[in-house]
């Protein structure tokens, strides 16, 4: 399937349909749930850094320590995150997941992804090595200028 996209490159037009169809796949699972993309990024990093703090995980995220508290207390309130009180510290509490994000119907947040795996899993990997760098310098090159284009728009204003 190749959509149409505009692009004049056929990898321009892979890669921007790779992104519609992973940000659609993601959106419909959040739907699905009844979690907002915050939300599951939060639970992305709690599964991978259990315990942590709320300031930890909104200083991660870049939100308000009221707007974790309102996120956590949310997630709690509907079994998807639990508090755990700091031993030391009784006003601390630490955050955990209270769901299985590798088991249904979590899971699907990541199904997506995990096909995609599966899919480069089987590529001989002297292929998904050049892919992977080809990539890697893409990104970071455009990420470079317009960082660059950021700047100097902000210096001129």
């Amino acid at each position: 399937m190749e959509p149409e996209t505009g692009d004049s490159s056929p990898l321009m037009e892979a890669l921007t349909y790779y992104s519609r169809e992973r940000e659609a796949a993601a959106a419909k699972a959040r739907k699905q749930l009844g979690v907002n993309e915050l939300d599951a990024k939060a639970l992305a990093i709690v599964g991978a850094t259990p315990g942590m703090r709320p300031s930890e995980l909104a200083a991660t995220l870049g939100v308000t320590s009221a707007g974790i508290t309102t996120m956590v207390e949310r997630l709690v309130r509907r079994g998807i995150l639990r508090r755990e009180l700091d031993d030391t510290d009784r006003r601390v509490n630490h955050i955990h997941l209270a769901i299985d994000l590798e088991k249904e119907p979590w899971s699907q947040l990541a199904r997506f992804d995990d096909a995609c795996r599966r899919i480069i899993g089987s590529l001989d990997a002297r292929i998904e090595a050049d892919l992977a760098d080809f990539l890697w310098k893409t990104t970071t090159a455009a990420t470079e200028q317009v960082a660059r284009v950021d700047a100097d728009s902000s210096a001129a204003a």
